[in-house]
This record gives C-alpha cells, sequence and structure tokens, in this order.
C-alpha cells in the first residue's frame, strides 16, 4: 500500500519501522517541526525523522497541516492510507479524507477509555490494572472515531509511564501492520464507540504536575511517582533544593502518626520513610537537585535528613 505516515515522538518510531519492515510504500512522512533543545538552542531533529531519514525516506515538516498547500502536497503523494500515530496537530477534514481508506490512528489506550493526548500517564496515575491500543478510523472527534482493532496490555504493579510507553509502542505497531491487510481488502469490521468515554479526558501532562501535595494519599502520590517517571518526574522539595522522588512503596497496615503531611518519620538504615495525607510512603530512589539518582540508602549515606523535617512544595530559605 502507498502510505503516508504522519508521527512525531518516540512512541511513533516502532511503527514507522514496522511500516517499512512489512514492506508497505511510504511516500511521505510528516513529522512535527524541528525545536531547539540545549544550551546551545540548536535545533534537533524529532524521533521520527530521525528513523525516516535513516530509512530514506521523504519527511515534510508544515508548521500547520491544515495549510492548504501542504494538504495539495500531500494530494499530490497519492497515498491509499494515511497512518497517524502521536503527532502532535489537530487533523483537519481536508486531510481525514484525502486518502481512499482515510485516515488510520495508532492510539495508546483501549477505546473509548483515555481520549486525549496522555492515555500511557493517566492510566498509570489512575492505577488502571490494563492498557492497550486501538486502531481507530479518524473522525473529525477528539479520538471518537470507529475502532477498527485493540489490543490489551496489562499494567504491572511497579509499572512506570516510560515503561507502559515502550510496551504500548511495540504493540501499536505490531497491531498496526496486522490490520492494514484488512483495509486493503475491505474485510476490517467496523465498531463505533459510545458517545461517552468512561475515562476523564487524558489531558497533556504538565511539569507543575509532579510537585507532589503530601496531603494527597500515599497510593495516589505513589502512582503519581510512577506515572510521571520519567518526565516530567515527580519532585519534592528539601529546604532550598528540589528532590526529585523515581520510585517509592506504600507501607500497608501500617498506620501514620499524628504528623503533619511531608514529615520525615524516619530516614536512616531503616528507611526513609514519610507521612501522606492517608499513610504512609517509603522513597525507594531519588535525586537531589545536583546530584545523581540513587537508591535511598545510598542516599541517607551522604545526606542527613533528621526525623521532623518537613517537605514542601516551595523552596525554603
Amino acid at each position: 500500500m502507498r502510505v503516508v505516515f504522519m508521527g512525531t515522538p518516540d512512541f511513533a518510531v516502532g511503527t514507522l519501522t514496522a511500516l517499512a519492515e512489512a514492506g508497505h510504500e511510504i511516500v511521505g512522512v510528516v513529522s512535527q517541526p524541528d525545536k531547539p533543545k540545549g544550551r546551545g538552542k540548536a535545533l534537533m531533529p524529532t524521533p521520527v525523522k530521525e528513523e525516516a531519514l535513516r530509512l530514506g525516506l521523504p519527511v515534510y515538516q508544515p508548521r500547520r497541516v491544515r495549510e492548504e498547500s501542504f494538504v495539495e502536497t500531500l494530494r499530490s503523494l497519492h497515498p491509499d492510507v494515511i497512518v497517524v500515530a502521536a503527532f502532535g496537530q489537530i487533523i483537519p477534514e481536508s486531510i481525514l479524507t484525502l486518502a481512499p481508506l482515510g485516515c488510520v490512528n495508532v492510539h495508546a489506550s483501549l477505546l473509548p477509555k483515555y481520549r486525549g493526548a496522555a492515555p500511557i500517564q493517566w492510566a498509570v496515575i489512575d492505577g488502571e490494572k490494563e492498557s492497550g491500543v486501538t486502531i481507530m478510523q479518524m473522525d473529525a472527534g477528539l479520538d471518537t472515531g470507529d475502532m477498527i482493532a485493540r489490543v490489551t496490555v496489562p499494567i504491572a504493579p511497579e509499572e512506570t509511564g516510560g515503561s507502559l510507553f515502550d510496551k504500548l509502542s511495540q504493540a501499536g505497531a505490531r497491531l498496526l501492520v496486522e490490520t492494514l491487510p484488512s483495509l486493503e481488502n475491505h474485510t476490517a469490521v467496523f465498531e463505533k464507540q459510545p458517545q461517552e468515554s468512561p475515562t476523564a479526558y487524558a489531558g497533556m501532562i504538565r511539569k507543575e504536575m509532579g510537585n507532589l501535595d503530601w496531603k494527597l494519599p500515599a497510593l495516589r502520590l505513589e502512582r503519581l511517582i510512577r506515572g510521571l517517571n520519567p518526565w516530567p518526574s515527580a519532585y519534592t522539595f528539601l529546604g532550598k533544593k528540589s528532590l526529585k522522588l523515581w520510585r517509592a512503596q506504600v507501607l500497608e497496615n501500617v498506620s501514620g502518626q499524628d504528623a503533619p503531611a511531608g514529615t520525615v518519620l524516619q530516614a536512616d538504615a531503616g528507611g526513609f520513610l514519610v507521612q501522606t495525607g492517608d499513610g504512609i510512603l517509603k522513597i525507594l530512589e531519588l535525586q537531589l537537585e545536583g546530584k545523581k539518582r540513587m537508591d535511598a540508602e545510598a542516599f541517607l549515606r551522604g545526606c542527613q535528613i533528621p526525623a521532623g523535617t518537613v517537605l514542601t512544595q516551595n523552596r525554603q530559605e
């Protein structure tokens, strides 16, 4: 099939690679414009662009895909189908209807759950037991099109946003390649989605979401730490410095003490324990500002934290 692929981040790279390995004729790859990064602000290509160039594929990076000049460029490629995976712009009707087989989306959730931009992180944060990938025929709504195929992926007890990201990326690549032949030979079965989603819209993850509110229950904080790992990461403040928290554990069957939320109850060889709004959180892996990431035991060998210290949401001068 003649395929136009639209994608931007790491999540979409596996699908692009799988399409090429399956022998499809990829007539164009569309990705977001390069962005400046680092201290030198050098323009860096998107992960999808890097993979497309490695594969020797033509790359297009319009600032706005809805511009008529770009739509005409796509039309000139005569694609049979347009595949979209985490592209990053709203696809207009002029592109949705451009290819004979339309636009199909690789969405990282079991639709109709977790419509939106960040379904992977929210599934972990919300404590879901499973996630998955849905191949969907795109329409003008936000992840509301007819479902063509789905695959379920269990969420492990210690799953992070990053590890689930990798699992769903691989699952989505496989499922898309398995699904395309049914579109080509017109045997695909389209299932309409319910109008309402059983979960809240999975809005974009913002950096400030990682600033932990210790008044929340320990279970919610532990899920936030996992869901926001590796980006934007969960953090708190220890005096003047930020303290990233990479891994934690809810202490089961241990009642909290009569101490304000955020109070360090213990920080020694027996563990790094923090009082929350409901229960106690044991910190297992962390990173003090300016230092490397390490487990709590190694961290406490070089940093003394007296019991009674309070972790806060702001720097304490």
